[in-house]
């Protein structure tokens, strides 16, 4: 029988146990950043021709421009037109529940005014331009682009800067289907860490973003890392995870797919199952067990599951909640007869799905939220990727002629207080004699 780790809530060591499975080392070695600040240097100190160099070598393009790596729209456009007729619908009806749910993101400006006439407030406004990464070569990844693109286009993004490594020049016919669908303005072809650096630094084709957004390999995520603060990123992204709640009366098979349906993404990945029931812990085994064999990625799910999948019994859901909280999973779905009062106990989690219809592979591709989400237990302080993350906030502040001497004097003392004389006197200049 295949073995997964099994822990329960009651043995002594829970938490030690729970804590060593979580860990997840995602920092880059020594060779690989290395690597990536040598070529981040060199594509900020020589622009298009460090991105067509690195290109040749890494992803053995012809191309000797950076000009002849742009994909234009026409193109992107014509690859929507040739998918299959099942692929484009799937595709727009993707998009178009992906966009009705980004809308309700939307942030407006806002401001009061208080008695004395000053008027205080918050003005909100897109970024100018962003950049979208998104995995080339054997991966294909459409629905990566319409997470990344739309609330990007939502929020009113001007340019949407789209980079794609193409391997041997092989372009992803559902990726450009995708871009046309979301509306990027730009595509290249280009990848790895030449791509992340012509975003945060500019060249003489590709303009500087404000922010780089979308999955990668370690050497684009160490990249997007090096170059936080020149531009803004939306997350370092680690292995995907599900954690799954179970009552007991959710086919079991059911469960286990779910479990399969992130272990597939590759070794790394975590699958855990909680339940306050043992019998159906057993159940869920045996049909990993029968299952298993039937997987095209039987080797990924195996190495997975074998090296960081569990399942974990618990005596309730109380306890159930409790590790749920702990884990703080970048999936969580709650199989059980009451999810939405469950979910109001769950504090941390970057997506919540809810009741035994609705595994989470529908909320990948289709259901509307974004499937950018924060994992390796960040969900205890970040969010899931959306409108929010470009846009940007300004504070308004207009002090009226009253207002000044009410701060005026308060600013005073505090500045006083911390002896920047300038401060206070600047201050002080607005009161009246």
């Amino acid at each position: 029988m295949f073995e997964v780790t099994r822990l329960n809530f009651q043995q002594d060591d829970f938490w030690s146990e729970l804590s060593t499975l979580l860990a997840w080392e995602g920092v880059s070695d020594a060779a690989v950043t290395d690597t990536v600040r040598n070529i981040l240097a060199d594509v900020k100190q020589r622009g298009d021709d460090a991105v067509v160099d690195y290109s040749q070598k890494f992803d053995r393009v012809k191309a000797t421009s950076l000009t002849d790596l742009e994909i234009s729209l026409e193109r992107a456009h014509q690859a929507l037109n040739n998918i299959p007729a099942a692929q484009r619908e799937a595709l727009e009806k993707s998009a178009e529940r992906v966009r009705r749910y980004h809308e309700h993101q939307k942030q407006d400006s806002w401001q009061y005014t208080e008695a004395d006439g000053t008027v205080l407030g918050q003005q909100v406004t897109a970024l100018d331009r962003a950049g979208l990464y998104v995995p080339g070569g054997k991966a294909a990844y459409p629905s990566s682009v319409l997470m990344n693109a739309i609330p990007a286009k939502v929020a009113g993004v001007k340019e949407l800067i789209m980079v794609v490594p193409t391997p041997d020049d092989e372009v992803n016919e559902l990726v450009l289907a995708a871009a046309a669908i979301a509306g990027v303005d730009r595509i290249f072809a280009i990848g790895g860490a030449q791509a992340v650096a012509a975003l945060a630094y500019g060249t003489q084709t590709i303009p500087q973003v404000d922010k780089i957004v979308g999955p990668g390999n370690i050497f684009v995520a160490t990249a997007k890392g090096m170059v936080f603060g020149t531009v803004g990123i939306d997350m370092i992204a680690g292995p995907s995870e599900i954690l799954v709640i179970c009552d007991g009366k959710t086919d079991p098979d059911w469960i286990a797919m779910d479990l399969f349906s992130q272990a597939e993404h590759d070794e790394d990945a975590q699958a855990i199952l909680v339940s306050p029931d043992a019998d159906f812990l057993e159940k869920v085994a045996a049909s990993i067990d029968k299952l298993l064999p039937t997987m095209e990625r039987e080797k990924i799910i195996s190495a997975s599951l074998g090296g960081r999948g569990a399942l974990i019994q618990v005596a309730d859901m109380q306890e159930a909640v409790e590790v749920a909280n702990f884990i703080a999973a970048e999936h969580l779905e709650l199989s059980v007869d009451n999810p939405a009062d469950m979910a109001k106990q769950i504090r941390h989690a970057g997506a919540i799905f809810m009741g035994r219809y609705t595994p989470e592979a529908l909320g990948d591709y289709c259901a509307g939220p974004n499937h950018v989400l924060p994992t390796s237990r960040t969900a205890r302080f970040s969010s899931p990727l959306g409108v929010y993350d470009f846009q940007k906030r300004s504070s308004l502040i207009q002090v009226s002629a009253e207002g000044a001497q009410t701060l005026g004097k308060i600013a005073s003392v505090l500045a006083r207080g911390e002896s920047l004389t300038a401060h206070a006197r600047s201050a002080e200049y607005r009161l009246k004699d």
